[in-house]
């Protein structure tokens, strides 16, 4: 009897470790209308950036609930197969040395380029790119730099939340507001005119889009991505 639980068990144990790992919603947060963006397993929900492309076959690996990029194999962006509006998003991520990726949102349509939560290992930003902090972990990439950060470290990982109900929108990062504009307003418009994105005057204000997380040429992991919208 000892030697058969011994052998139930180690053939048993495994297999729920690994069901323990994949994403699962509570009761609370169905009934506050969250969705799971990613469901551990497959990349249903998912396909690359450029339209009418699949998912890429390699290079977006997914195993025991996480969603991890391989650099080598230069998948590119993938972008969620709904688009979204109003919305609170959450998911954590995690980042290797020197790693560099984002999630974005408000995409203008055929394109990557929207607005960024940037993703960074701040720690490796070369001395000069710290300067005025749009490019650091939290950011609104490139305009705003985000306020109270407090980092995981490498290796460890870090809670991000993006709310978006009209044009005001808030960044989060590990249970901390790091980031809050209201798209459109005079303040915000005087952010963009000292950014990369001064010369588009597009950039920002696609009503909808799809979810984007960037691919950077950097190994960067994300779990639990889920998502809700807001009335």
């Amino acid at each position: 009897m000892k030697k058969f639980l011994v052998l139930f068990l180690a053939l048993v144990l495994p297999v729920n470790l690994t069901q323990a790992q994949l994403p699962t919603l509570t009761k609370k947060e169905i009934k506050q209308g969250w969705v799971l963006l990613f469901d551990g397993k497959t990349s249903t929900g998912w396909k690359s950036y450029r339209t009418g492309r699949p998912f890429p076959e390699k290079g977006w690996d997914i195993e025991n609930g996480v969603l991890t990029i391989d650099p080598e194999g230069k998948p590119g962006d993938i972008i969620t197969t709904e688009e979204f509006s109003d919305f609170e998003l959450s998911l954590e991520f995690r980042v290797t040395k020197g790693a560099n990726s984002g999630i974005k949102y408000f995409i203008l349509p055929g394109s990557n380029l929207g607005c960024e939560y940037q993703i960074y290992d701040d720690e490796s930003i070369p001395v000069e790119r710290r300067a005025n902090g749009t490019q650091l972990q939290g950011a609104l990439y490139d305009v705003i730099p985000p306020k109270n950060v407090k980092n995981k470290p490498v290796g460890e990982w870090n809670h991000a939340r993006i709310i978006a109900k009209g044009k005001h929108v808030e960044h989060w990062l590990n249970g901390k507001k790091v980031v809050e504009f209201e798209r459109g307003s005079d303040a915000f418009k005087a952010m963009v005119a000292k950014s990369k994105f001064k010369d588009n005057e597009k950039w920002s204000t696609p009503v909808q889009s799809p979810i984007l997380l960037q691919e950077h040429g950097n190994v960067a992991s994300f779990r639990n991505i889920k998502i809700r919208k807001l009335k």
